[in-house]
């Protein structure tokens, strides 16, 4: 809701880390997150490996990140699989409110059984922090 920062991004990625990686991985000793070169994870942003370092202290995890070239986000195997169900399932609805949106976006699913856990972020993510 706030802003598309790196803290935004770490903190996501330490909340599925929390409710779902650590459940279902309870050995790991190492985590790779794969990421597009734009945004809030940028290879060229101070504050993304600073706020990894952060989640890596908390959670005890060496964390590595291998980040896609520049224009080949497309070769992300998650939004090449999700992003366009989740438009085929919200296609015509009208999109009023958040709420509706994470839901819609929740009850995503594909033919092979991937689905997508949705919630609403509501923190505040402020920009311009200088590292």
């Amino acid at each position: 809701m706030d802003h598309d920062t790196a803290e935004f991004a770490v903190e996501t990625i330490g909340r599925w880390w929390a409710k779902v990686g650590s459940i279902a991985y309870p050995e790991a000793t190492h985590l790779l997150i794969t990421a597009d070169s734009g945004g809030s994870n940028s290879s060229r942003s101070r504050l993304w490996p600073t706020a990894l370092q952060g989640l890596a202290n908390e959670t005890g995890l060496e964390i590595s990140v291998c980040h896609y070239p520049p224009g080949t986000s497309k070769w992300n195997k998650i939004e090449h699989r999700m992003f366009s169900r989740i438009s085929e399932n919200w296609r015509g609805r009208p999109l009023v409110s958040r709420e509706v949106m994470i839901q819609l976006i929740a009850n995503t699913t594909t033919r092979t059984g991937l689905r997508i856990q949705a919630k609403l972020d509501s923190g505040i993510y402020p920009i311009g922090i200088k590292v």
